[in-house]
C-alpha cells in the first residue's frame, strides 16, 4: 500500500464517461481526482492563445514543460500559470488542438511526468488514455471506460450545448470516431484496452451504477 492509498486508474475513449465517474468516485474514496485530460486541454489552450504551430513538437514540448498547471478542487478547477481556464478548454476547438497536442511525444513525457509526482503516494483516481499502461502500470486497480460512439456524441452535444453552443450530432459522432482513430493509433502512449482492465460499457447504465461497480472493485483491492 502506498502512503496515501491506492492509485485507481481509468482508462477509455473521448466522451465515454470517465470524469463524472471518476470524480464521484473519488469522493466517495476520500481520494484526489485527477484528470490528466484536462492538462493536455490546457497546453492545446496555451498553444493556440500563443498562436503555435500544433505540428512544432519541439515548441510544444517546452511549453508543457514549462507551463504551470493546477488542478484545484473536486471538480476539478484548471489553473495555468495562475489564472482559471477550467471554461475554456471544453470548447470544440480546444477538444480538436487537444487530440494533435497529445499525439506529441515531446508534449507527453512532459505530461507524464508530472502525472506521476501527483499521484506517486497514491490515494488518487486518475484519468485518461494511458494512465494504466504507461502513467502507473502498477497502478493497483485499473479500469476501462467504453460507450458506443452515438451515446458519447450525443452526451458530447449536451455538453457543448450547456455551454451555449449548437452543433450537429452526426458532425460529433464523426469528429469522436476521428479522435478514436487517433488516439488509438499514435506512435506514443496510444489508447489501449489492457486485459488487465475492468471493462465497463457505459452507454445503457447510469453514472451511479457505474460508481457502484468501480467502488466495489476498489474495495475488494483493500481501498482504504
Amino acid at each position: 500500500m502506498r502512503p496515501r492509498g491506492l492509485v485507481v486508474a481509468i482508462d477509455g475513449p473521448s466522451g465515454a464517461g470517465k470524469s463524472t465517474v471518476g470524480r464521484t468516485l473519488a469522493e466517495r474514496l476520500g481520494y484526489t481526482f485527477i484528470d490528466t485530460g484536462a492538462m493536455y486541454r490546457a497546453v492545446a489552450w496555451q498553444a493556440l492563445v500563443r498562436d503555435l504551430a500544433l505540428d512544432d513538437a519541439t515548441a510544444l514540448g517546452r511549453l508543457a514543460q514549462k507551463a504551470r498547471i493546477e488542478l484545484r478542487g473536486s471538480l476539478p478547477r484548471v489553473f495555468v500559470d495562475g489564472a482559471e481556464v477550467t471554461d475554456r478548454l471544453r470548447s470544440r476547438e480546444v477538444s480538436q488542438a487537444a487530440s494533435r497536442v497529445s499525439a506529441h511525444p515531446t508534449v507527453r513525457r512532459a505530461l507524464v511526468a508530472r502525472q506521476r509526482e501527483l499521484g506517486r503516494d497514491g490515494g488518487v483516481v486518475m484519468d485518461g488514455r494511458d494512465i494504466g499502461s504507461v502513467v502507473f502500470p502498477d497502478a493497483e486497480v485499473k479500469f476501462y471506460v467504453d460507450a458506443s460512439p452515438r451515446q458519447r456524441a450525443e452526451r458530447r452535444q449536451r455538453e457543448l450545448a450547456a455551454a451555449g453552443t449548437a452543433s450537429d450530432v452526426d458532425v460529433v459522432e464523426a469528429e469522436i470516431r476521428a479522435r478514436d482513430e487517433a488516439d488509438s493509433s499514435r506512435a506514443d502512449s496510444p489508447l489501449t484496452r489492457l486485459p488487465e482492465a475492468l471493462y465497463i460499457d457505459t452507454t445503457a447504465l447510469t453514472p451511479e451504477a457505474v460508481v457502484e461497480s468501480m467502488a466495489a472493485a476498489v474495495a475488494s483491492c483493500g481501498a482504504r
